[in-house]
C-alpha cells in the first residue's frame, strides 16, 4: 500500500473493544473490525487507527500491557471454524452456560469475557493437539521458532501468572518465582509430571499467540483489498508487571516511574493537576539496551509492522526525556495531600523530574535531542518502508518537532492546541508531515464540549467554551448572534476545516464521527468505566440507520470536496 504524504487521506480512530457486531462475545473483535473496515471504506475513509493490541493486565489499559509483544487474546474472532480447531460442538458447549445477551449488554465485562475467551481457546488447543494436520503442526512450529526471541520468555511468564492465580504482580509471587533465573530453577526441580503440566501450559499460550498472529495478518490483507490502511500503536512504555520487565530486568530502572508533568488541561483529576500523570511504567536503561543492539525495541517494531501498514508511537517525547516519579502509582493518593517539602521527606529528597535531564539549558536540550534521535533511528531502521507517526502532545520542547520532521516522522496537530501568541494556526499552515485531529482517546468528544459550553453550566464550562471558540476560529465559523445548531451548522463546518487542512492524515475519533459524547478513558484516573465503554449499536445497525447514513453522506461529500477520498 502506497502511503505517501503527497496524497492526503482521512481515517477513523476506534478502540477495538468498543465495536459491536451481531454475534460478538461481549467485546469488539476482529470480525467486528472486518465489518467496520467495510463500513468506513464506503464513506471514503482510507485509514483505521487502533489503540495498542498487546495483552492487557488487570487495569484493562492498552497502554499498560503485560507484554510489549504478545497480542491480547480477546481481540480474536472465536466462532465455529475460527480458529480451524474450534468445532461447532465445542463452541456450543462453551456457550451453554453463558448469558450472552447480558454479556453483550452495556460495557465490556472483562472477567467474564476473558473466562469465556480462555474456555474457547482451551477447547481449540485440545483439538489442535489431537487432530491437527502435519501442515498445521509445521506452521505452528515455524511460528514458535521465528518468534522465540520474545515468545519463550513470554509463555514462561504467562504460565507463572497462571500458577499464581493470574496475579501479574510478580513481586508478590513466592520468592522462588520472583525472577526468571530462580523461576527456571524452580521449574527444573519440579517432579516430571508437574514439569509436563507446566510445559503444556506454555504450549497453550504459544498456540494462542500463533492464532492471534494468523488472524491479525489476515485482517491486514483484508484491509489492503479494500484500500484501507491500518494504523497500529506502540506505547512508549510497558507495564512494571510485564513479561518484558520480568525477563529483562537489567534493561529497566525500577526505582523510577515514567509519566507526564502537571498540566491544567485534565481537570478531572486533582493529582494530575498538582503532580502530573504517574503511569507507573519503569524507565529504560538505554545503556543496557544499546549493549544488546536495542534488540527489544527491534522486536517490538518487527511485530507491529507485520500487522499494520503504519504505526503511531504513543508519547514519543519519552525518547528525548521522561517525566519521572520516585514513587509507585499506588501511593499517589497519599502524595496528593503533601506539599513539596513533605513530599521530599517521604522520598529521601528525590522529586518528580525530567530524566535523564530537563531542558533548562541549551546544552541539555542538545543532548536530549541527540540521544532521542539515536533511539528513534533504531525504530526507523527496523520499520523500513513502514511509516511512523509520533504522538508529540503535551509539554513539547522546541527541538522535538523539527527533529521528528527531519527523521520523516509525522507529528500531531490538535487545532485547539495549535495556538501561538494568541493566534489559532490555520490548517493551511500545518506541516504536510502531520496528523490532524480534534481528539484522541484521552479527550472529550466535541459533542461533550458543546453540551458543557452551550447547553448547560458545569464546573468545566469555561474550559469547554474556550476550546470550542478555538475550534470555531480554526474553522472560520462566525455565526454572529444567530441561533446555532450543533448538527446542522457547527459540526459540518469544523469537519470540513479538519479535512481541508494541509496535514497528510486527518483523523476523526469514532465518537466525533457519530456525534456522541461518551469517553473511553479519563487520564490520571482509575475509574471503572475506563477502557470498557462500547458503541451502543452494532455496525450493521449503524449501516442501516437513516440518521447515520445521512451523517456519513455528509462526511463523504466533505472528503471528496477536500481531496481526501
Amino acid at each position: 500500500m502506497n502511503l505517501s504524504p503527497e496524497k492526503k487521506i482521512a481515517g477513523v480512530l476506534v478502540p477495538l473493544f468498543a465495536l459491536r457486531r451481531e454475534n460478538d462475545l461481549g467485546i469488539g473483535d476482529l470480525a467486528a473490525l472486518r465489518e467496520f473496515i467495510e463500513w468506513v471504506a464506503k464513506s471514503g475513509f482510507k485509514l483505521v487507527q487502533l489503540l495498542p493490541i498487546n495483552e492487557i493486565g488487570g487495569d484493562n489499559s492498552p497502554y499498560n500491557t503485560i507484554s510489549a509483544m504478545a497480542i491480547e487474546p480477546t481481540t480474536l474472532h472465536l466462532a465455529p471454524g475460527s480458529p480451524e480447531d474450534l468445532t461447532l460442538e465445542d463452541f456450543d458447549s462453551a456457550l451453554a452456560e453463558v448469558d450472552l445477551p447480558d454479556l453483550r449488554r452495556g460495557p465490556v465485562k472483562y472477567p467474564r469475557v476473558k473466562t469465556l475467551n480462555r474456555h474457547l481457546l482451551e477447547k481449540a488447543f485440545s483439538r489442535f493437539g489431537d487432530c491437527a494436520s502435519e501442515d498445521r503442526q509445521s506452521k505452528f512450529r515455524k511460528f514458535c521458532e521465528e518468534e522465540r526471541a520474545w515468545l519463550d520468555d513470554y509463555v514462561f511468564f504467562r504460565a507463572l501468572m497462571e500458577e499464581n492465580g493470574e496475579k501479574e504482580d510478580w513481586d508478590e509471587w513466592p520468592p522462588e518465582h520472583q525472577s526468571i533465573e530462580t523461576a527456571r530453577n524452580w521449574f527444573r526441580e519440579l517432579p516430571l509430571d508437574r514439569q509436563s503440566v507446566f510445559a503444556g501450559r506454555q504450549s497453550f499460550f504459544r498456540y494462542v499467540q500463533w492464532i492471534a498472529h494468523e488472524q491479525w495478518r489476515e485482517i491486514k490483507s483484508f484491509a489492503d483489498e479494500r484500500g484501507v490502511a491500518l494504523m497500529g500503536d506502540i506505547p512508549f512504555g510497558v507495564s512494571y508487571y510485564s513479561a518484558d520487565v520480568f525477563s529483562r530486568r537489567a534493561e529497566f530502572a525500577l526505582d523510577w516511574c515514567g509519566g507526564a508533568p502537571p498540566e491544567p488541561y485534565f481537570k478531572e483529576d486533582k493529582f494530575t493537576q498538582k503532580w502530573g500523570q504517574n503511569w507507573g511504567i519503569p524507565l529504560y536503561r538505554w545503556d543496557k539496551m544499546r549493549s544488546r543492539n536495542f534488540d527489544w525495541w527491534r522486536q517490538r517494531v518487527r511485530g507491529v509492522k507485520q500487522i499494520f501498514h503504519l504505526f503511531r508511537i504513543d508519547h514519543i517525547l519519552g525518547f528525548y526525556r521522561v517525566y519521572a516519579f520516585p514513587w509507585r502509582p499506588r501511593r499517589n493518593k497519599r502524595f496528593l495531600h503533601f506539599d513539596w517539602n513533605e513530599m521530599l521527606g517521604q522520598t529521601g529528597g528525590r522529586a518528580p523530574q525530567f530524566t535523564p535531564r530537563d531542558d533548562s539549558t541549551p546544552e541539555s536540550c542538545e543532548t536530549n535531542r541527540r540521544e532521542g534521535e539515536e533511539y528513534l533511528r533504531i525504530v526507523l531502521q527496523e520499520s523500513g518502508s513502514t511509516r511512523v507517526v509520533g504522538e508529540d502532545l503535551g509539554t513539547v520542547p522546541d527541538y522535538v518537532r523539527p527533529n521528528l520532521q527531519s527523521l520523516g516522522v509525522a507529528g500531531f496537530r490538535i487545532p485547539q492546541w495549535e495556538v501561538y501568541h494568541g493566534r489559532v494556526t490555520p490548517g493551511r499552515e500545518y506541516h504536510r508531515l502531520s496528523v490532524a485531529t480534534y481528539a484522541t482517546h484521552d479527550h472529550k468528544p466535541i459533542r461533550k464540549l458543546w453540551e458543557e459550553a452551550v447547553e448547560r453550566v458545569t464546573s468545566t464550562s469555561d474550559q469547554a467554551r474556550n476550546e470550542l471558540n478555538k475550534i470555531a476560529e480554526f474553522a472560520q465559523f462566525h455565526p454572529g448572534n444567530e441561533l446555532v445548531s450543533f448538527g446542522k451548522d457547527f459540526y459540518p463546518a469544523i469537519m470540513e476545516a479538519l479535512f481541508a487542512c494541509d496535514s497528510w492524515i486527518a483523523v476523526v475519533m469514532l465518537t466525533d464521527l457519530l456525534r456522541r459524547k461518551y469517553r473511553f478513558n479519563v487520564p490520571g484516573t482509575a475509574a471503572n468505566f475506563n477502557w470498557t465503554r462500547r458503541v451502543q449499536r452494532t455496525i450493521a445497525q449503524l449501516s442501516s440507520s437513516r440518521t447515520v447514513r445521512g451523517q456519513m453522506r455528509l462526511i463523504r461529500g466533505l472528503l471528496e470536496k477536500t481531496g481526501r477520498c
